[in-house]
């Protein structure tokens, strides 16, 4: 049956049932009496849609509340047993791979390194070898955590560059950094991933997973509008306008910041991400006559440099992550390393680094006026702990007062391995969206009498 708006009757259950898990699942335990006005579904429609999830093994009672003169009423929520999900994060050093159930509690993890060392960029992404490693991965996890593929609700991958979609490959990655030109990455991995044909993959700029997990989970919860930053070996941000719909990758490493600046590594000059990416910012450190540690990846790299521009004086060099490392531009260590203080040439480049980004940020709020912007990634939150409130002060210099005056500056709070948490999201969201269907495709129902009797008339 279908209603003037276009919509079938199937597609009003759907979205009954879809409102009703949603609502469980961020808001939950909730009685069916509170469910009524969280979702605008009448009683009866509650008491039908609870019904059907219950029997169905998707939501469960979760004990009860007293009510106002009456028996106590019935909590529910949904099980988190009911369905799992796989995130991937095709990082800067490593491909993540995890499975979580549906409360989003990891059953299993396995990082892959991607090598490094003696290899450019684009070398160590070369595609067989992520589609080869995050194939394992997923095996692994499968295996480890002992679950039926064919009850996983999906694969959702986060990867850097400018996800499109194609009809014919599905997801298609170009990511200029790291030499994907069109690389139809879905295709790859249904045809390399031993998962059964109706386990769907879900393909997304790794910046929009993050900041759909910060927004679901994190620091973006509650907020009408917000912009997440990822900050990794390069950086990009999501621009998020409702915190349950999926946000917008911007791609806002490579917006110009000086004309005819650094060369970055899309090949354009002057962009925020050859001053600002994590990548950048340690080989500024050593064009300026710093040390950093050889033979280590970028995140301890970039620890040791943090160390050196900001030690601490309780330990001389703020911790055990520089000492040992060799680096003669290091503070040092010890009671030396306290003597010295900090490193000034490292402490140069950060401060200008600070500055940088508070004029990076200062374009995200004049062009979209968020509520919030949030600080994610490895790098941002090493960084972000450090000169964030230095970054707010650039920021706020640089920006229109009104919107400046309206937005909030903070570090995500969801940690480093955010990625991976917003890439299990898209399966979810999908999950919800077909009212808790697992994707299946709904059986075709008969066109109404009148479009026949139309068709008929047209073809005489």
């Amino acid at each position: 049956m279908r209603v003037r708006s276009g919509r079938t009757v199937r597609d009003l259950r759907r979205e009954n049932r879809s409102a009703v898990l949603q609502r469980l699942y961020f808001d939950g335990p909730l009685s069916r009496f509170s469910l009524g006005p969280a979702t605008g579904l009448s009683s009866g429609s509650i008491s039908n849609v609870v019904a059907e999830l219950v029997a169905e093994g998707l939501v469960e009672e979760a004990g009860s509340v007293e009510s106002a003169g009456g028996r106590p009423r019935t909590l529910l929520r949904v099980r988190p047993g009911s369905a799992c999900m796989i995130g991937v994060d095709v990082g800067e050093t490593r491909v993540r791979v995890e499975l979580f159930d549906l409360a989003l509690t990891e059953l299993a993890r396995v990082e892959k390194p991607l090598t490094v060392h003696g290899l450019r960029r684009v070398d160590r992404y070369d595609v067989g070898v992520v589609v080869g490693l995050v194939r394992d991965g997923i095996a692994e996890v499968v295996h480890r955590a002992g679950v039926d593929p064919g009850d996983l609700l999906g694969v959702g991958v986060g990867v850097p560059g400018i996800v499109a979609g194609s009809v014919e490959e599905g997801a298609v990655v170009h990511g200029q950094t790291i030499g994907w030109d069109g690389v139809p990455l879905e295709r790859l991995l249904r045809e390399s991933a031993a998962l059964p044909a109706s386990v769907p993959y879900f393909i997304d700029n790794g910046a929009k997973t993050l900041g759909q997990a910060e927004m679901w989970f994190g620091a973006g919860r509650g907020a009408r509008s917000a912009v997440v930053v990822l900050f990794g070996s390069g950086v990009g941000a999501c621009v998020v306008t409702d915190d349950l719909r999926s946000g917008r990758a911007v791609e806002w490493g490579h917006l110009t910041v000086r004309v005819r600046g650094r060369r970055c590594r899309c090949g354009a000059l002057g962009c925020l991400e050859a001053y600002a990416g994590a990548e950048a910012l340690l080989e500024r450190w050593a064009e300026a006559g710093g040390h950093p540690p050889a033979g280590t990846d970028e995140e301890a790299a970039l620890t040791a440099m943090l160390t050196a521009a900001y030690p601490d004086p309780g330990t001389g060099t703020g911790g055990e992550a520089a000492a040992g490392t060799g680096s003669e531009g290091a503070a040092g260590t010890g009671s030396e390393g306290a003597a010295r203080g900090p490193d000034a040439t490292a402490l140069a480049v950060l401060e200008e680094t600070a500055e940088y980004l508070g004029a990076g940020f200062s374009d995200l709020i004049n062009l979209f006026q968020p509520e919030r912007i949030l600080v994610g990634g490895w790098a941002g939150l090493q960084l972000g702990t450090r000169f964030l409130d230095s970054v707010r002060t650039h920021a706020m210099s640089y920006a229109l007062t009104h919107p400046a005056g309206r937005v909030t500056i903070d570090l995500g709070t969801l940690g480093p391995d955010a990625v991976t948490v917003g890439a299990a999201i898209l399966p979810l969201t999908d999950f919800f969206a077909q009212g808790g269907r697992r994707g299946r495709p709904d059986a075709e129902e008969p066109a109404p009498a009148w479009q026949a009797s139309l068709r008929e008339r047209a073809a005489q």
